[in-house]
């Protein structure tokens, strides 16, 4: 009987090692290289120095600056709080209002939250076109007031008769981040806006789904009302 000969187990793995000359010709193509292109490699990493010391520099310029607008803002909200608008829009001659800390402090988070609170006063004042400028150079991360950002928008092109901007503005807020205490609100302000514009297809759809998704609001009953008359209104 022939034997079959055992073939001889291979490593599981084998090491290759580069030899000194390998190596050191490499090391020397290396050097020749930097010593070629000196000139180019210091530059570059130069400019890398620099791009990284300007971004350091300017996110401390901001925290400064964000710093100084909420310490001078401090006047202007207590005057919006007690709703004396003028003097929280221009100031008092010592501390200055809203429109001044938008000038200065324009690109800070103080600044930003300034274009919240001077749409809100040009609103009241019956402003409507100069509160939606400032309402919309607002945006916010915080979900509620961002959202009654977008309503506020709706109310202002409410007061100015354009019905359709109107409804698309409640729509933004009901659609951003839904929830069950504002998002009926919003659906309903909707609703009448889309209903005034004459589209009452979007108003039923609207009513709709506060029904559907909102049962025990506040809207759900006056939805359910709303969405009967309006299907009488299209049977007709």
């Amino acid at each position: 009987m022939a034997v079959k000969q055992r073939r001889p187990n291979k490593p599981e793995h084998q090491e290759v090692y580069e030899s000194p000359e390998a190596l050191r010709e490499r090391l020397s193509q290396g050097e020749a290289f930097l010593e070629k292109n000196r000139k180019w490699v210091f530059l570059l990493g130069g400019l890398i120095a620099l791009a990284v010391a300007g971004v350091f520099i300017y996110n401390y310029w901001q925290d400064r600056q964000n710093q100084k607008a909420q310490e001078e803002m401090f006047r202007a909200v207590f005057y919006f709080e007690n709703e004396n608008w003028d003097r929280a829009l221009n100031g008092d001659g010592n501390y200055p209002g809203f429109l001044e800390i938008i000038d200065n402090y324009g690109r800070t988070d103080a600044g930003n939250l300034a274009s919240f609170y001077t749409g809100v006063i040009y609103l009241k004042q019956g402003e409507f076109q100069q509160a939606l400028e400032h309402l919309d150079d607002f945006s916010s991360d915080d979900i509620l007031v961002q959202a009654r950002a977008y309503a506020l928008q709706g109310d202002a092109h409410m007061e100015l008769q354009q019905f359709d901007q109107a409804g698309k503005q409640y729509d933004k807020a009901a659609n951003y981040e839904s929830n069950r205490f504002f998002t009926p609100v919003y659906l309903e302000k909707a609703a009448v806006a889309y209903e005034q514009a004459g589209n009452n297809g979007a108003a039923l759809e609207r009513y709709t789904r506060i029904i559907d998704n909102y049962y025990g609001a506040n809207e759900y009953e006056n939805a359910r009302k709303q969405k009967a008359r309006l299907e009488a209104m299209a049977s007709k």
